[in-house]
């Protein structure tokens, strides 16, 4: 039975019962395919323009999470209403070639072969900072948050999703919550996500999508006017 190479926590191994399996490299240059990333695994070293390589300073403390530069300022954010639920945020990370990112929780834990990166809120850590964290945490990816996707009832939280773009970092660097992490086209999506509580953030983010393409308006280097137009002439 495979180890995690990150120890949990508690500083105890974490054994893989199912372990994943990687995709071939030329996958992740495949817009139509779903890539798949392993711990420490091989990756292209710059994936649509961006470099696939370590964050090597995250933020280390409550107040420099809290001001980190992927955190956006210039859009109305309303309060979370939780009731009896804890509070949780994560991110919808988007690709230039209109991807997205999902982890594969270790052993399946919660039920989820594969759901999107999330936790709950620490003390003192605005929403966006625990999105951020949390991504870089479950995924190894840095992002940037462009806007909010919705506010989501799951078992135990109420989650907060974003909708992001990666800037940097590497899915080869992920905690040892993940067993592995993918980048799928939104079609396969509704294939891999088996958990019931992420089915209204998959409705959720098709409409959100297709108002963008209506608008034009971008989200990081993910443009989906062109995305479709080019598409079609295919």
């Amino acid at each position: 039975m495979p180890l995690h190479p990150r120890k949990d926590d508690h500083g105890k191994p974490v054994h893989l019962h199912n372990p994943s399996t990687v995709t071939a490299m030329g996958t992740w240059h495949d817009d139509e395919a779903i890539a798949t990333c392993l711990p420490d695994g091989e990756l292209p070293p710059i994936l649509n323009g961006i470099a696939l390589q370590p964050w090597l300073n995250p933020p280390h403390t409550r107040e420099d999470w809290n001001q980190d530069t992927g955190i956006n300022l210039h859009f109305p954010e309303a309060s979370m209403v939780a009731l009896d639920k804890n509070i949780a945020a994560g991110a919808v990370i988007i690709e230039p070639d209109g991807r997205v990112w999902v982890v594969h929780p270790s052993n399946q834990f919660g039920g989820y072969q594969a759901t999107f990166p999330k936790g709950r809120q620490d003390p003192g850590l605005s929403m966006q900072a625990t999105a951020i964290k949390e991504c870089w945490e479950e995924a190894g990816l840095r992002i940037r948050i462009h806007s909010v996707l919705g506010d989501f009832k799951r078992t135990a939280t109420m989650t907060r999703l974003y909708l992001a773009e990666r800037v940097g970092g590497t899915p080869a660097t992920m905690g040892w919550e993940s067993q592995a992490v993918s980048l799928s086209p939104l079609e396969a999506l509704p294939g891999l996500l088996n958990g019931a509580a992420d089915k209204p953030v998959l409705t959720a983010l098709q409409k959100t999508l297709s108002a963008l393409e209506l608008s034009g308006e971008p989200i990081g280097g993910y443009r989906p006017i062109v995305q479709c137009s080019q598409r079609g002439q295919d």
